[in-house]
């Protein structure tokens, strides 16, 4: 089984990956994902959180070719390829590697990387706008004019990137197996929430 959560910006849909992981006692991925990317490529883990989740104006390299080819060479160094691709192309393939065993995976497109997985369960996190606020300013100490536009450009780059990756749009219901406002349950009371769905469907 494998568990992909996509999220609107603050409404802790990684909050709510880690704690289901360690309800399921299974391996959770998400800034992970660039650690494992950096080790691969030989680059820079700062370097590659400037283009996480952020879509590139060009179109995608084939995917047949594998990730680790497109960085290493395997197929020839390929240096015109946006580095958002390269970032998109390694984990693609790190993804693929992480769902051989039980595992959450937090965005970048996951879902739409294992829809041929019929185990995959596909989660979308949202929340009202006003606990999205609270927790952003919370978290990050600042007001709420700058939390507002701190989440309007967040949102906007996730949904250009699944937009841009992705088969389907962001967000849309038939994308996913269950669409949940985190701001009804918190944190904890969502994931009793996708236990229960998850035993209902037999998956634990």
């Amino acid at each position: 089984m494998v568990i992909t959560i996509a999220r609107q910006y603050g409404s802790r849909g990684r909050d709510i990956g880690f704690s289901l992981a360690e309800s399921l006692g299974i391996s959770f991925y998400d800034k992970e994902l660039i650690t494992l990317a950096a080790k691969e490529s030989g680059m820079s883990e700062d370097f590659f959180e400037q283009y996480d989740e952020k879509a590139s104006n060009s179109l995608l390299y084939s995917l047949s070719l594998g990730a680790a080819a497109t960085i290493t060479g395997e197929y020839g160094t390929m240096p015109e390829t946006p580095m958002n691709d390269k970032l998109y192309l390694l984990q693609y393939d790190i993804i693929k590697k992480a769902a051989e065993s039980p595992c959450v995976i937090v965005g970048r497109c996951a879902d739409h990387v294992l829809a041929d997985r019929k185990d995959c369960v596909k989660l979308y996190i949202y929340c009202d706008l006003e606990r999205r606020l609270e927790h952003i300013m919370n978290r990050y100490k600042l007001t709420a004019d700058k939390a507002r536009e701190k989440i309007k450009k967040n949102d906007r780059a996730r949904s250009n990137y699944y937009n841009h990756y992705a088969s389907g749009k962001w967000g849309e219901p038939q994308n996913y197996d269950l669409c949940i406002n985190s701001a009804k349950l918190g944190v904890y009371g969502t994931c009793e929430l996708i236990m229960d769905y998850l035993r209902h469907r037999g998956m634990c």
